[in-house]
């Protein structure tokens, strides 16, 4: 994916947020911290992955599909997205 080179140092920027996220939730668990606060790390850590993941498939989208310089590359890349989001949505 080059076209996400343009956005690496954001995108690396998020993705180091994000494990900043879990190592908080697993400190929170080994502090014995209450199930509430946990929970509220959890949701926030999956928002910001749900977060990224959708940048990153709508990158693919305008740039693999919408883009696409051929039929056969709009298809391929139509195919690649489909399964990931079948992957993502089980």
């Amino acid at each position: 994916m080059s076209h996400l080179h343009s956005q690496h140092d954001k995108l690396i920027a998020r993705v180091r947020r994000i494990k900043g996220q879990l190592e908080g939730v697993e400190r929170a668990l080994e502090a014995n911290s209450p199930c509430a606060e946990v929970l509220r790390q959890l949701a926030s850590a999956r928002g910001a992955m749900n977060g990224l993941t959708a940048e990153v498939m709508e990158d693919h989208l305008r740039e693999h599909v919408l883009a696409a310089a051929t039929e056969a590359e709009r298809q391929q890349g139509g195919e690649e997205l489909v399964e990931v989001m079948r992957s993502y949505l089980k």
